[in-house]
């Protein structure tokens, strides 16, 4: 409904044209699937750490520490980057970091494992999360007009709730399909073949990132094609 109404609007909340431009595809349905990944291995690492490690709900979360400190440092730098080297080498970079680190943990996963095991793949995984994700928004919120950076925010961050939901969603049900709360090795029988699909998610959203942005000129950047005609109006209002 949302879609054929914009459609026919003459205003429209979100031009359907911006979809038109690979930045902004791409960049939004990257940020899906890193989010989908993001959320739904929160939700199993947690978990992991409690039912298969024994740790209570505040040890779980600062093991979980090494995973999420990355964002503080990582981040900023890849904010700091982005515009010279471009969206893409930093999401496809990032997203496959995410995926190396994931698929170590369920290589790894079983009850007897000692916790430090986890140091590593989670560090691995941080930084490759933080990465990806101010790239991905960034490549969104490129590709359309000032005027319109309001509306690409809000598409991007709807696309990150329903990654996020979906990710849950479908890592739960691969858990559900062979694993258990019984028993420690019942939990882990269903973690690791759920793990495995975040890392799929991960290699996708890294392959959806191929279509964002490369490599900046150290020139301005020419306006994109979405730009071109808010830039020729504003011309015109300033030379009748």
């Amino acid at each position: 409904m949302f879609v054929a109404w914009e459609l026919r609007a003459p205003e429209p909340v979100l031009p359907m044209r911006f979809f038109r431009s690979g930045a902004f595809s791409a960049g939004n349905t990257a940020g899906f699937l890193l989010y989908a990944a993001t959320f739904g291995a929160a939700f199993f690492f947690a978990q992991f750490l409690q039912t298969t490690l024994h740790c209570g709900p505040l040890g779980a979360g600062i093991r979980l520490a090494p995973w999420t400190a990355a964002v503080f440092v990582v981040s900023w730098f890849a904010g700091a980057v982005v515009n010279r080297i471009g969206e893409r080498p930093l999401i496809v970079g990032g997203t496959v970091l995410q995926a190396v680190g994931y698929g170590w943990i369920a290589l790894i996963a079983s009850p007897d494992l000692d916790y430090p095991a986890m140091i590593a793949p989670l560090l691995v995984a941080g930084c490759g999360v933080s990465l990806a994700m101010p790239a991905a928004q960034n490549s969104v919120i490129g590709a359309v007009p000032r005027s319109a950076v309001g509306a690409a925010a809000g598409v991007f961050n709807t696309f990150r709730r329903l990654g996020g939901a979906f990710g849950i969603a479908i890592l739960a049900a691969v858990f559900a399909g062979s694993g258990s709360y019984a028993s420690p090795q019942a939990f882990n029988d269903g973690f690791a073949p759920a793990v495995w699909v975040a890392v799929s998610l991960s290699l996708a959203a890294a392959i959806a990132g191929l279509w964002t942005p490369g490599r900046r000129s150290p020139e301005a950047p020419m306006p994109s094609p979405l730009q071109q005609p808010a830039l020729r109006a504003e011309g015109q209002k300033a030379n009748p």
